[in-house]
């Protein structure tokens, strides 16, 4: 209640536009510096940041937030997470995040995202915004599918992007068929080699008969039933590996050489230990910081600094949350809130932190933003104190251009069963 009472107070309406609103008195984190701006007036229209400005006017009959001195951030993205997917992992009708078809590796989950789960409404209350939703291992070694962005705007419908990357699992157990992981990275690499041929004789040969003459042919990995693959080696999307020991991670490194392909490491509990081999060949890791034990023995070697290690090597880290932890999908607000600031408690600056939760993810995935600066996506957030710490509330969320509700089903449940005795 305390929570609805300050955003309430905060939110004054002049004569209300459904175009324009404006944040006044904010500690702007833009983005495009290590310092806000402050008592800063960011103007929004028509889902665009127009100007973030040091006690600037405020337009005439636009929709005001004041933010009363609180930081103003751009909307927080979780980096991988299975939000929207999964609601109760135990409940098989609300559980969507893997295919059982051996025919198609190129599973994509974009149509079984649920926007009106009771998980998306926590995490837009934590203040995410956008989230990078991953497959589980499907029934074709050793591909997941292609994962998806969501954007948290209220309603069903929460796609943001898809066709972002390849996702594929090596390690870890998942394909005991195959035995050795040794039979993985065969079959992975396999995979790029045959999808490589194919582009090179798309090339030699021209467009395929019955595409017509003169028009150029359909973008490769775009395609229903195409295999996806083929994306990778265009160069149109990332190869995204989970995968967490160091031998692995070493690798998914020779990858970028050897096919000339980008890679993103999701998971990399050992990826600290290749720091300067991941750096040398730009490849993102998107790590949790709260996974500091080995939940198996790929991740002996996993510590709480480790992103703090990477980002000092100029590795782009971000934050997100995989491994079976229940977070993937439950509190994936909050979860990755207090991951950011774990990682600051152990050695990454608070800026860096910031940068892992907002433009960072959004760089990694190949989707750009996460910013206030001028000509931006409108997705920010109205904090009552530091975003990183897990006690702090989002007082006001805007996704594209828009106030949207942050109240959730525990909100509702607070004050169904409130105790009104005197």
């Amino acid at each position: 209640m305390r929570k609805l009472a300050i955003m309430l107070a905060l939110a004054t309406t002049a004569p209300v536009s459904a175009q324009t609103i404006v944040v006044t008195h904010a500690e702007a984190w833009t983005m495009d510096s290590a310092e806000p701006v402050r008592d800063a007036t960011i103007v929004i229209e028509s889902g665009r940041i127009v100007s973030v400005t040091a006690g600037g006017e405020v337009p005439g009959g636009a929709t005001v937030i004041d933010a009363r001195g609180k930081p103003v951030t751009p909307g927080f993205v979780n980096g991988a997470t299975q939000l929207g997917l999964i609601e109760v992992r135990s409940a098989s009708e609300t559980s969507d995040e893997s295919s059982a078809d051996d025919r198609n590796a190129g599973f994509s989950p974009a149509r079984a995202l649920n926007g009106n789960s009771t998980l998306v409404s926590l995490a837009r209350a934590d203040g995410l915004t956008r989230a990078l939703v991953y497959p589980s291992p499907s029934r074709q070694p050793v591909f997941s599918g292609e994962p998806v962005m969501a954007r948290l705007r209220e309603g069903a419908d929460i796609l943001d992007r898809g066709d972002l990357a390849v996702y594929a699992t090596i390690g870890g157990g998942a394909w005991t068929k195959l035995g050795s992981r040794a039979q993985q990275w065969t079959v992975l690499r396999n995979a790029l080699t045959e999808a490589k041929r194919a582009a090179a004789s798309d090339v030699t040969q021209g467009p395929a008969k019955g595409r017509g003459s003169g028009g150029p042919p359909p973008a490769r990995g775009r395609r229903p039933g195409e295999n996806p693959i083929r994306g990778v080696i265009a160069g149109d999307i990332p190869l995204a590996i989970q995968t967490h020991r160091e031998s692995d991670i070493l690798q998914a490194i020779a990858l970028t050489s050897d096919f000339k392909i980008r890679v993103v490491i999701v998971g990399g509990a050992e990826a600290w230990r290749v720091a300067d081999a991941l750096a040398a060949a730009k490849i993102g890791v998107v790590l949790d910081p709260q996974a500091n034990l080995p939940f198996t023995f790929d991740q002996l070697g996993a510590r709480q600094d480790s992103a703090a290690i990477l980002a000092r090597a100029g590795v782009p880290v971000a934050i997100g949350l995989v491994g079976g932890s229940i977070h993937m999908n439950y509190n994936a607000g909050l979860a990755l809130r207090e991951g950011a600031g774990i990682a600051v408690a152990n050695g990454l600056p608070w800026f860096d932190g910031l940068r892992a939760v907002t433009v960072n993810p959004l760089a990694i995935w190949g989707r750009g933003g996460g910013t206030l600066a001028p000509g931006s996506d409108a997705d920010l957030v109205v904090w009552d104190g530091d975003p990183l710490e897990p006690s702090t509330n989002a007082l006001a969320v805007v996704i594209e251009g828009k106030q949207v509700s942050t109240r959730s089903r525990q909100d509702l449940l607070a004050e169904r069963y409130k105790d009104t005795r005197p």
